[in-house]
């Protein structure tokens, strides 16, 4: 969260309010920190008392008392010695101090009996925290490091008006109702099981949409020239120290011994596809050399930030690497923003945010070639008028790197997309090509992923379609409802002529009532239901019903089928 937000010292407020009335209700919590987030604020506690969603009701009653008392926020400046002596009750405050270099003042901000050390801004009185809300309690490991204290974390929101407060609330409702955990098990599309943490089972419905989109990244390989690739998945640690993994991402990778060697199971394609480059000498001619692999990678995530398909261990990505020579980097980055341009129009993603993250404090490489990588990125989105925001310190340890951040239909927002651009591996793997004059010369290599992790974008596309996917990732496509067994036999034609097509079509014969096999049917979020009864079959027609409730009658059997294919081959976005 940026410090100039218009909501930043208004929540920033919220959060000390809140932490106040929690040491008013328990005088014997421990209060760590508590920041603005996006859409709101939070604050960790530790206290006797494990809080439920039902304790937030009085926690906001005692803020709405010291917000009605109108209390002005004070800024102090203390020494070291009396911010030791202030908060020598209070540990993480105390390890906070410690922190702060020693010759400097410490700031704090008092509003009523509460104080807490902090830099602002806020508010000028609790008066000023007109429309709030306590949302949720969840835990949480202290500076988020799974071998410090568990503590207790209160999320909440403020806005400047309760319109658009409510408004929010309403945004959060509905993104409930999307939440793709709760959709994949109710569609049949995933599971979690905790003999497997934070790794998805895909079931036949999910798997084929994880498919589909294999499928369609597949079809870009071929109009934009790339070359699938398949490489191992566990290396000897000697490739991690030489591509800078091991001293830079260890902690994150998983590592197994074997013959008294030891592996690391890849979380990245990266240096194997720098092995895959060195494996022969490469002429200027073969330039680009553009490699994609749909490996899988595994990450050690703590336990605390996975979250259903959105934050996992094992997972997939729709990674390429492009090794080409620095003439050829522009070219090779417009072509990406023009794939990714189309990728993401597909799918109705619009208003997509462009950041540009810069080196960050720890890294690799000398800083000549730092600065070479950032300005040639930065020249290539300047040349495709491309509005973006660089952000220092946020790089891959490796190289900069372009994020694509796209909104979904709550407009929140996702990182998908990310274009890398690295002349450190190729120095570290010493690659070379044999230029027009016969002499050795160094590649650079582009990372990018359009999807990023296939696990994630699914999960992303669950809740950006409440579950409706748009007919081709669907995973039945066609349900057709003979309303009696004498109409069986026109519904298996018709199926037959559907899988000819490679349409995912299925019968629903139970002995049930029509209208409860549509409602099923629309449950589960199947496009097209085919009504197949008496007047259908005496008219050569049929009667369908789309999920969202509208009836289309007497639609030729060729129409339906024409249509419905059209659909699914252009990947359109709507049924009809």
């Amino acid at each position: 969260m940026e410090q100039n937000d218009k909501y930043h010292a208004l929540r920033h407020s919220a959060a000390h309010i809140m932490a106040s009335a929690v040491c008013k209700l328990y005088p014997d919590t421990k209060f760590g920190i508590g920041p603005v987030i996006t859409d709101g604020f939070y604050y960790d506690f530790v206290l006797d008392k494990r809080l439920s969603e039902s304790d937030l009701d009085e926690i906001e009653k005692i803020m709405q008392q010291e917000i009605n008392k109108n209390l002005s926020f004070e800024k102090q400046i203390i020494t070291r010695l009396e911010a030791l002596e202030l908060f020598s009750d209070q540990p993480f405050k105390l390890e906070i101090i410690d922190e702060i270099d020693k010759e400097e003042d410490i700031s704090i901000y008092k509003h009523g009996d509460f104080q807490d050390l902090c830099a602002g801004p806020h508010v000028v009185s609790s008066k000023d925290v007109t429309a709030f809300k306590l949302l949720s309690v969840a835990g949480a490991y202290w500076r988020g490091d799974e071998n410090r204290p568990m503590m207790q974390r209160i999320y909440g929101t403020a806005f400047d008006s309760n319109e658009l407060l409510d408004e929010h609330l309403k945004l959060i409702e509905e993104a409930k109702k999307r939440d793709h955990r709760v959709l994949g098990k109710e569609l049949g599309l995933f599971f979690m099981d905790p003999i497997a943490p934070a790794s998805p089972f895909f079931l036949p419905k999910g798997t084929i949409i994880y498919n589909e989109l294999v499928n369609y990244v597949r079809e870009l390989y071929h109009q934009y020239e790339y070359q699938e690739v398949i490489t191992p998945q566990i290396f000897s640690t000697d490739l991690w120290k030489q591509s800078g993994h091991y001293d830079n991402y260890k902690d994150n990778m998983y590592f197994v011994m074997a013959e008294d060697r030891e592996f690391g199971i890849k979380p990245m394609n990266c240096p194997a596809h720098a092995v895959l480059y060195k494996s022969g000498l490469r002429s200027y001619r073969e330039l680009p050399f553009r490699v994609a692999d749909f490996g899988r990678l595994h990450r050690f995530e703590r336990s605390g930030v996975v979250q259903g398909l959105t934050r996992v261990r094992p997972f997939s990505q729709d990674d390429a690497h492009i090794f080409c020579t620095i003439d050829q980097v522009d070219h090779e980055i417009d072509s990406l923003i023009a794939m990714f341009k189309q990728t993401y129009d597909i799918f109705n993603f619009n208003d997509v945010r462009i950041a540009l993250s810069l080196r960050p404090e720890k890294r690799v490489g000398e800083e000549e070639m730092w600065d070479r990588a950032e300005l040639k990125l930065q020249k290539c989105l300047e040349d495709n008028n491309i509005n973006f925001k660089a952000f220092p310190g946020e790089g891959a340890f490796y190289g900069p790197k372009v994020d694509f951040f796209v909104p979904d239909a709550l407009g929140r927002e996702w990182q998908l997309g990310t274009i890398q651009l690295d002349f450190s591996l190729p120095e570290r793997f010493d690659l070379e090509f044999v230029n027009e004059d016969g002499q050795r010369s160094r590649p650079v290599m582009v990372h990018r992923a359009m999807l990023g992790s296939l696990e994630r974008f699914m999960g992303v596309l669950i809740e950006h379609f409440a579950g409706a996917m748009p007919p081709w990732l669907s995973p039945l496509q066609v349900l057709i409802i003979p309303i009696a067994d004498r109409h069986q036999d026109k519904a298996l034609e018709l199926k037959s002529r559907l899988v000819d097509l490679n349409v995912r079509v299925d019968i629903d014969s139970r002995n049930e009532r029509m209208n409860s096999k549509i409602r099923e049917g629309q449950m589960n979020k199947t496009p097209y239901m085919v009504i197949l009864g008496d007047k259908e079959i005496e008219s050569g027609g049929v009667s369908i019903r789309l999920r969202t409730g509208e009836n289309l009658q007497s639609i030729s059997v060729e129409d339906f089928i024409n249509t419905i294919k059209d659909k699914i081959d252009k990947r359109a976005i709507e049924l009809w």
